[in-house]
């Protein structure tokens, strides 16, 4: 009854006005206000038998459509005229029906009935099918695929499509199995336009995209996308502060995935939170954490899908080496930065040049400025300009502040924040880049 009021675009009060114009010349007319067509449309209250007609007139229907019991009801009124060429419907009693009150066990008969019908419209009511759902299964692990080497400026427009398409499908009713994986779907594009935005610097809009990733996969009932949100989030806070809680995220990722000890997302969860502690000074802690990746990195035996959501052996050795270099035990770092960009190869995207970044920050705490200030600005300078995002300027920067302060002016280290300040190839910093 509810659906068909507002799909008139009446509220409650306009409706009962209506409806007693409708059977304003009738004598017996039945008495409608606006509380009473509250309880009707709520399943509070079953309206008599001359009013359910009454409303079937209105709304030109059955009483079975408005979910109402129409068993008695259909003999006892006669409609001559429905809203036709805006003349209103006439309701014209065949015999007088008398105002009995319904029995308690009616009453209760009639709510069982329009619940059951209620339901079965909602349950008919799915607008997905199975082939719908596997391509858009398809087109979001295409996103992710294309996440790891497509700039986030240009990936940001793609994801906020497949989410617009995604939230068109999840705002209407599904089956449970479909709406579990439409929140699936949610939470991994929300966490790509959460981290597409964090590289880009919008900081803000990231941090309220991780809510909702978060919202969403909790949604789901996923443990493992609930974890894997909660480590991606992580990256947020260990880039732009406060490390804490990169620290926290880390770990409330193991211990919802901790269930599954040899699962990518819990060696991805331990391998952040070793990078996080690295960075945040407790080099003790760090220490054991990195062991532990290590541990279950090496149990999980990696994977070899190539998607944003993955953790392959690169995206390990990328954290691994963020750990060493955090640590200062420079050598270890190196080797793992050597041994990580052979496995990247040709792929693109800023994960190789955060690797030579590091170890640019490597040379810097092994006193060789010059060669660190000339490695930060040759991995700057060669990096597709649509990839020099605020994360890399600021990896880039740390090269200058780990140098000595009397260094810090040099000639070599003034050069590089000149290419750190330098603007992309088509680009004014004043105006839009191309």
């Amino acid at each position: 009854m509810r659906a068909r009021r507002l799909a008139r675009g009446l509220t409650l009060a306009e409706a009962a006005d209506q409806i007693r114009e409708l059977v304003s010349d009738w004598d017996r007319a039945p008495r409608v206000t606006v509380e009473q067509l509250r309880l009707w449309e709520t399943g509070g209250h079953q309206p008599l038998r001359t009013t359910v007609l009454v409303l079937a007139a209105f709304y030109g229907c059955s009483p079975g459509d408005l979910g109402l019991d129409e068993s008695e009801a259909v003999a006892e009124v006669v409609l001559l005229a429905e809203h036709r060429h805006g003349q209103r419907a006439e309701v014209i009693p065949t015999s007088a029906v008398g105002e009995r009150i319904p029995t308690a066990a009616e009453h209760l008969s009639h709510r069982v009935d329009a619940a059951r019908r209620a339901v079965d419209r909602t349950l008919a009511s799915a607008t997905v099918n199975s082939s719908q759902l596997d391509h858009i299964d398809e087109m979001v692990l295409w996103a992710s695929q294309e996440y790891i080497s497509t700039s986030p400026a240009l990936m940001l427009t793609r994801l906020i499509d497949l989410l617009a398409e995604v939230e068109g499908l999840a705002a209407c009713r599904q089956p449970a199995a479909v709406q579990v994986r439409l929140s699936e779907l949610t939470a991994m594009l929300a966490t790509l336009t959460a981290d597409a935005l964090m590289k880009l610097g919008d900081l803000t809009r990231s941090r309220s995209w991780y809510a909702t990733a978060r919202t969403a996969a909790d949604d789901s009932g996923n443990s493992e996308l609930r974890a894997r949100v909660r480590a991606q989030a992580a990256m947020l806070p260990f880039y732009y502060g406060p490390i804490a809680n990169a620290v926290n995220l880390c770990r409330e990722a193991r211990v919802i995935s901790s269930r599954a000890r040899t699962s990518a997302t819990h060696a991805f969860a331990a391998a952040a939170e070793a990078r996080a502690l690295a960075k945040l000074g407790a080099d003790a802690e760090a220490e054991t954490a990195l062991r532990y990746a290590t541990k279950v990195f090496e149990q999980f035996g990696g994977t070899s899908a190539d998607d944003a959501f993955a953790f392959p052996e690169r995206r390990y050795l990328l954290y691994k080496s963020g750990t060493l270099t955090a640590l200062g035990h420079t050598r270890e770092a190196r080797q793992v930065q050597e041994q990580a960009l052979v496995l990247y190869q040709d792929k693109t995207g800023i994960d190789p040049a955060l690797l030579r970044l590091e170890a640019a920050i490597c040379y810097a705490r092994d006193r060789s400025p010059d060669e660190a200030c000339q490695l930060a600005g040759t991995t700057f300078l060669r990096m597709d300009p649509a990839h020099r995002t605020p994360i890399v300027e600021e990896r880039a920067r740390e090269v200058v502040e780990i140098l000595p302060p009397a260094i810090r002016t040099s000639r070599a280290a003034r050069e590089l924040l000149e290419i750190i300040e330098l603007p992309p190839a088509g680009c004014d910093r004043t105006g839009p880049c191309r």
